[in-house]
């Protein structure tokens, strides 16, 4: 987000960024503002929860504000109705166009808001109510404001633009298609707009992630994963440690990451395993623990739960070869370090890891990196383990044979990982006595 912010900033202080290789990457003198920038988010973070509340809120207002005034613009200045059925009409490049946006095209990324209202939700005081209402109603709210970009968008578009297909549109403007749309159109103080909402909302964003991953951090040190350091508190009750250790993080990030484009494939991989393992809980937790009592039901859970894996897996596989492989390797780094952890520390060594019960985990990550690798789906970015002779993605399994396939190894590791789960008495002290402890907070 730190990155987005500068990548629009640039648009008036052009010394923060440089193309590199026909990307925006950062300078020397745009990564010291990033720092800076980073640093001032997790201030705001160890002030507090109400300090982060009222900065977001600001930030909230004017960043749906001002995409309701581009809609209304656009749609208002230019409305050509004959681009909604010209070059190939709707979904000109067929399904599989769609299923590659998801990913490559930034789909999923720009929907990953609702995953902070779950994150934060331990300071909400009635979350049986806040955090559905914040899920459910953002979501809502997004679709609704994406779609009304779109048709704006593609309203807007000189139709005479169109003579060699969608692919061939491009825009004058530096890093922002709807501000030089603006530009085009006369519309200069929409376009000064579209380029003060594109610093200010990833900004607003970036304070939530800075939030949202240091609960991350402090949750594994409460659990004992990693040093208890990281799980102590303020008192204005925010986990410092962790907080400070999400900014030497993003400054390391900087380094291999410098331009934002970069980061959003690999992003949106690492999301969707982390979301296809909420259906796995949620399967299990209802055959090991169904009386809890709850502040909030899933109707239907025994269906949407298979069905939610399903497509967690089938988004991970739209992203391509180039993004699972390194979403694997990574996974991998991360096993590394839990053995040097226990190797190190006897507290570590104490802390059961119950193999047995993630049994599952080996066939799916090392199952779908085989269909990602004979899949059709090449997003363009270079796919190639070049120490171990893989190149791919092969196009040995074509568009559909390997989506069914992945649907296919989807719905058997879901049977095997219920079929897996931990014993109820086990789940039930992993979990603890949630109302128990809401009572004593």
């Amino acid at each position: 987000m730190v990155e987005a912010t500068l990548l629009y900033a640039s648009n008036y202080v052009s010394s923060l960024t440089t193309v590199s290789g026909g990307t925006h990457v950062l300078t020397a003198q745009g990564y010291v503002v990033a720092a800076l920038l980073l640093l001032l988010f997790c201030t705001i973070n160890v002030l507090g929860v109400r300090w982060l509340a009222k900065t977001t809120t600001v930030a909230a207002c004017f960043k749906l504000l001002v995409p309701a005034l581009v809609v209304v613009g656009l749609l208002a200045t230019s409305a050509h109705g004959e681009n909604f059925t010209s070059a190939g009409g709707f979904m000109p490049y067929g399904w599989k166009g769609v299923f590659v946006a998801l990913t490559s095209g930034g789909i999923v990324f720009a929907y990953l808001g609702f995953e902070q209202a779950v994150q934060l939700g331990g300071e909400s005081r009635r979350p049986g109510r806040n955090i559905p209402i914040a899920i459910i109603g953002g979501m809502v709210v997004a679709v609704v404001l994406y779609l009304g970009l779109q048709v704006a968008f593609i309203a807007a578009v000189d139709p005479s633009s169109l003579g060699h297909g969608w692919s061939a549109v491009s825009v004058s403007g530096k890093a922002g298609p709807f501000a030089a749309l603006a530009t085009a159109l006369g519309l200069g103080w929409l376009a000064v707009l579209i380029y003060s909402d594109a610093i200010v909302s990833p900004g607003g964003t970036g304070l939530l992630y800075t939030g949202a991953s240091a609960n991350h951090t402090f949750a594994l040190g409460r659990s004992g994963l990693i040093p208890k350091q990281f799980a102590e508190l303020t008192p204005r009750g925010t986990p410092f440690f962790a907080i400070a250790f999400s900014f030497l993080c993003g400054l390391l990030l900087f380094l291999p990451f410098p331009g934002w484009q970069q980061l959003v494939g690999f992003i949106s991989g690492a999301a969707v395993i982390a979301y296809a393992m909420v259906p796995l809980s949620l399967g299990a937790l209802r055959r090991q623990d169904p009386e809890r009592t709850r502040p909030f039901r899933l109707p239907a859970a025994s269906l949407l739960a298979p069905a939610a894996f399903v497509v967690a897996s089938e988004i991970l596989l739209f992203g391509g070869w180039a993004v699972v492989w390194k979403l694997l390797a990574a996974i991998l780094i991360g096993y590394a370090l839990l053995a040097v952890s226990r190797l190190t520390d006897s507290k570590a060594r104490a802390l059961p890891l119950d193999w047995r019960n993630a049994m599952w985990l080996w066939p799916y990550l090392f199952g779908m990196a085989t269909i990602s690798y004979f899949s059709s789906f090449d997003t363009g970015t270079p796919g190639s383990i070049p120490l171990l002779g893989l190149h791919g993605p092969r196009n040995t399994l074509t568009f559909g044979w390997d989506v069914l396939a992945v649907a296919v190894l989807s719905l058997a590791v879901y049977a095997l990982a219920i079929r897996s789960r931990l014993p109820a008495a086990t789940s039930r002290a992993y979990v603890g006595d949630l109302t128990a402890e809401a009572e004593a907070d």
